[in-house]
């Protein structure tokens, strides 16, 4: 019976699963379904960014998925109408983005949101939450990193992307961090709103 259902729907929306063997292949095509025609509400946070280059990668990542890109002063660079048109970011203009004048500042907007801090520092693997609409997911400056106190107070929610023990490396590139962390939201979420 149930079969006949997922076929139904697969058809109907034209959704291609390869096999329906287990519940978790019902629930994923299910939010698939909830999904397809929405568009999800992520964040992306960067705090006091340093580099301009990893900035526009990510704006443009933001731009190609719908998602906000926040900017917490102060900035390595500038943003001024002048400076993005001589870089050349020809998709600034589609992406959704609000600038904070500071940390505090905010916080005192967004405190009460899921705010997960992407940390070499966290205890949780980033694949370990269930991400939700209006999550918003906090990176620090390229050479330091989000503030300890601040991962302290949001350390249920600091995430980590797993490396090698033996690097030499501090850490990922910031755009490259980006990336893995939203498009596994995203990939959780079934891609909402996105071809």
């Amino acid at each position: 019976m149930y079969v006949d259902i997922i076929e139904r729907i697969k058809n109907k929306f034209k959704i291609a699963l390869l096999k329906i063997q287990h519940l978790t292949d019902i629930i994923f095509l299910l939010k698939v379904l909830v999904f397809k025609e929405m568009n999800l509400s992520l964040h992306v946070v960067l705090v006091e960014p340093e580099i301009p280059q990893n900035t526009g990668n990510i704006a443009r990542t933001c731009a190609a998925t719908n998602t906000t890109l926040h900017l917490v002063r102060p900035l390595g660079f500038n943003i001024d109408e002048k400076s993005v048109r001589r870089a050349g970011l020809d998709y600034w203009r589609y992406v959704d983005l609000i600038v904070h004048d500071s940390l505090d500042k905010f916080l005192s907007e967004h405190g009460n949101a899921r705010l997960f801090l992407a940390t070499t520092h966290g205890d949780n693997c980033y694949t370990d939450f269930e991400y939700e609409d209006g999550d918003m997911f906090l990176f620090g400056r390229e050479t330091r990193g989000l503030p300890k106190e601040l991962i302290g107070n949001f350390n249920d929610t600091a995430i980590r992307i797993p490396m090698s023990e033996n690097t030499r490396l501090r850490s990922l590139n910031l755009a490259n961090s980006v990336n893995i962390v939203l498009f596994e939201a995203l990939r959780q979420n079934g891609f909402p709103g996105l071809l």
